[in-house]
């Protein structure tokens, strides 16, 4: 901002909202993933721990691996996301910190900010 650039801090806050949201959405996702895609082994022709098919096994073993598959990609695109939306929010601030003092200092100049108590603060 000091070489003249404005920054529209009101886009990355649109930006970090989003994010936000699309995080809870993936919460939602994890969860779902998590508790409410496992099929018992019965769904596939198994009953008491006695196989009636080795396919009814070997069905039950892929997608056991599958779900835990797309469990571990929801968790690293949350945490993609997360990262990214801290960034977002570090560099959002950072903008936001040097437009005051930007402000602070062009205040400072006309010699208000003297008079303000709250300036040094």
């Amino acid at each position: 901002m000091s070489n003249g650039m404005r920054v529209d801090l009101s886009a990355l806050d649109e930006v970090i909202r989003k994010l936000w949201r699309l995080l809870d959405d993936m919460d939602k996702a994890g969860t779902t993933s998590k508790y409410d895609t496992t099929i018992p082994e019965h769904a596939f022709g198994q009953t008491s721990g006695e196989v009636v098919f080795q396919e009814a096994k070997n069905l039950h073993a892929a997608q056991t691996e599958m779900k835990t598959k797309i469990e571990g990609i929801i968790k690293t695109l949350h945490e993609l996301m997360d990262d990214f939306s801290t960034k977002t929010s570090k560099v959002r601030d950072k903008y936001n910190d040097e437009e005051h003092e930007i402000k602070k200092g062009v205040g400072g100049d006309s010699g208000g900010s003297t008079n303000n108590p709250m300036a040094s603060k």
